[in-house]
């Protein structure tokens, strides 16, 4: 693919008898953010870890900007950014001072660290608290910090590893609005994620991973729908009448959760299944907790594509 930023193509690793890539392929556009979905020891961590020359892969080709991880490591280097699951941040150092740090170690120069540093407080909203120590910062704040700093060389492709692991709604937010405009300034983006609504705020496409390889790939409504789309969730306030409801109830292929007196069916049309099920339970005298429309969850994506029953623990 002539415009891609990465290509992957039957990487493999192993540890021990554990092969963390196996024969995994994997190509991701120029300019878009490229989501990589999967539990915990699925190869996530390890196949960014290839990708960032932190470790050669035992076999396949693997390029990135267009050189070769291997043989073109350093040339590789200069082109990327890596944000790890783990703040790389002096705790007791201001921000600007973090980022200076950094553009010197990465030999801007003491003018061009002071001036990039700058740019980039301001690019992350940061300009206000560029001298306050960062163990002073929330999690957003650090985690945006964070990221200016992966970005002091102006990266042609940036790796996002589990970037919003730990943070609270406001602080994930915070780092969505920062890479939506890395994007926009045309960076490509590779994020890895257990988070099934971060890929689906962020990424032009998501690939599965399981067991080192890429098991599907697609967009977030594509992959929705292999896991059966839109669901609607039907509550009612006595379990006695679960079994009159699902046969007035304008749905198919209806589950039963007598424990929870859940009724759950997918849907295709949102509003009209939202409205006709209201509308039924109304008129029978039916009383319900609750109905919602939801989305597949990465559990329920993830085990309709692998048949397995295990369940994708979530680091909060």
């Amino acid at each position: 693919m002539a415009d891609a930023a990465i290509t992957v193509e039957g990487a493999e690793k192993t540890y021990g008898d554990k092969k963390a890539l196996n024969a995994l392929d994997l190509t991701v556009a120029r300019g878009t953010v490229h989501g990589v979905l999967g539990p915990n020891g699925a190869g996530k961590t390890t196949l960014v870890r290839v990708l960032s020359t932190l470790l050669r892969p035992d076999a396949g080709r693997v390029e990135v900007a267009g050189h070769d991880v291997v043989r073109e490591a350093y040339a590789v280097r200069l082109r990327i950014g890596l944000l790890g699951q783990h703040a790389a941040l002096d705790e007791e150092l201001g921000g600007r001072q973090n980022l200076e740090l950094f553009g010197r170690l990465h030999h801007l120069g003491a003018r061009r660290a002071r001036a990039r540093a700058g740019e980039l407080l301001e690019r992350f909203g940061l300009a206000d608290t560029g001298r306050k120590a960062v163990r002073q910062y929330s999690g957003g704040m650090r985690r945006r910090l964070d990221l200016a700093a992966s970005l002091i060389t102006e990266p042609q492709v940036l790796f996002l590893d589990e970037p919003t692991t730990g943070l609270d709604p406001r602080g994930r937010a915070e780092v969505w609005s920062s890479v939506r405009s890395l994007v926009g300034g045309g960076t490509t983006v590779l994020l890895t994620t257990q988070y099934l609504e971060e890929a689906d705020q962020l990424a032009d496409r998501i690939s599965v991973v399981d067991a080192g390889r890429v098991i599907a790939e697609g967009t977030a409504d594509e992959l929705k729908a292999e896991a059966g789309g839109d669901r609607i969730d039907v509550v009612l306030r006595k379990a006695a009448q679960l079994g009159e409801a699902v046969a007035l109830l304008p749905l198919t292929g209806v589950t039963v959760d007598t424990d929870r007196r859940l009724l759950s069916a997918p849907v295709t049309d949102r509003m009209e299944a939202l409205s006709g099920v209201v509308r039924a339970l109304h008129e029978a005298g039916i009383e319900a907790e609750d109905v919602a429309l939801r989305r597949p969850t990465l559990d329920e994506v993830f085990l309709h594509l692998t048949g397995d029953d295990r369940r994708v623990k979530e680091t909060v």
